[in-house]
């Protein structure tokens, strides 16, 4: 779904936005392969690392400023928009010096409001597209507040990208997608555009189309795939990064659904179908409103006894039966592990409130 928003109106696209390229730009050579073929497919933007923050020093960071002129003759060579990551106010002005179109703040710099003032004052009044990674650790107001810094600058083409989130347990992706996140701020800043990073939330190849499609069916507006003419040859993050025919083959098989029902008999099962969750969680509510009154009782006993309000054995012994007990019957073990967690999580802040008198 394609936000009201001008900067991605005036681009005039008739399928989401795609944005595409290295992780990072290598060589000159590398840097102009890539954009050629990526002119050949969907993509409207060309994205590569300029300055890279790795996690740990030693790796490769980046070839720096030396790599800007090499997009200036992208834009010139293919027409495709320009894009880079800044992390500090001296990214910026070089940003800018080399007329690159669209700036965007990493993850790792989202988490900063000090640095992302500093990019926002090095940014105001520019007519630039920027765009707002989110944080690494799953908060919503972090990442909303980013966006409030830039919005403070007189930047009025902003938009943000959705790349997943760390976690301390490892999943199947490189970073949780946690896409209840993502829907929540669709639904606090409807009017910014929302992008998708496949590539770094799987942080392999062979799940972005997966990724990819789920995101066109949470009504993003776009993508931003890392894409490399060589990927397994690449600098950093090879195992992440596609080529451009495999860039083609997955927009062709992307679908692009509506936003909503059209056929009025469709529309009258939806409502039906409905119904019947309202039911349900009517009755799920009150089921988790006798749960959290027993667990004031249990913790008023407790209290009687002086006894501690986390009982290993029996919640690890409660947490797995559960799941269990869910798998059985089609439920995902993972679902139901953030579901107990969470139920368990509010019924010992009950007994605190109950033990501490509060």
């Amino acid at each position: 779904m394609m936000t009201q928003n001008n900067w991605l109106e005036k681009m005039n696209l008739d399928h989401p936005l795609v944005i595409a390229g290295p992780c990072s730009a290598e060589t000159e050579e590398q840097v102009l392969k890539i954009a050629h073929d990526l002119a050949k497919t969907d993509a409207t933007v060309f994205r590569a690392g300029v300055w890279k923050p790795r996690t740990r020093p030693g790796n490769f960071e980046g070839i720096g400023a030396l790599a800007l002129p090499w997009l200036q003759k992208v834009k010139e060579q293919t027409g495709l928009l320009t894009a880079v990551e800044v992390a500090n106010a001296n990214h910026v002005k070089l940003a800018l010096e080399h007329d690159i179109d669209i700036l965007w703040i990493g993850a790792r710099t989202t988490v900063n409001p000090f640095a992302v003032q500093e990019i926002a004052d090095a940014l105001q009044n520019t007519d630039k597209i920027v765009l707002v990674k989110n944080p690494i650790n799953p908060d919503l107001e972090l990442w909303i507040g980013a966006i409030e810094r830039i919005q403070k600058a007189n930047i009025k083409n902003v938009g943000a990208i959705h790349r997943g989130f760390s976690t301390y347990q490892k999943t199947k992706y490189r970073n949780n997608p946690n896409w209840q996140i993502a829907i929540d701020f669709k639904n606090r800043l409807p009017e910014v555009p929302l992008i998708n990073d496949p590539s770094h939330i799987c942080g392999n190849r062979e799940n972005i189309l997966d990724v990819s499609q789920m995101a066109l069916d949470l009504q993003f507006d776009g993508l931003m795939i890392e894409t490399h003419h060589d990927p397994d040859n690449a600098w950093s993050d090879a195992k992440q990064q596609i080529t451009p025919v495999r860039l083609n083959e997955i927009t062709d098989l992307l679908k692009v659904r509506k936003s909503s029902f059209e056929k009025e008999n469709s529309l009258k099962k939806l409502e039906v179908l409905r119904d019947e969750i309202n039911e349900i969680d009517a009755s799920l509510i009150q089921l988790l409103a006798n749960r959290m009154a027993i667990s004031q009782k249990i913790g008023i006993e407790k209290k009687a006894q002086n006894v501690a309000i986390l009982q290993p054995e029996r919640w690890n012994e409660l947490l797995q039966e559960r799941i269990e007990k869910g798998d059985k019957i089609g439920l995902a073990k993972g679902f139901m592990e953030k579901i107990y967690k969470a139920i368990h999580q509010e019924s010992i802040k009950i007994q605190e409130s109950v033990i501490s008198g509060k």
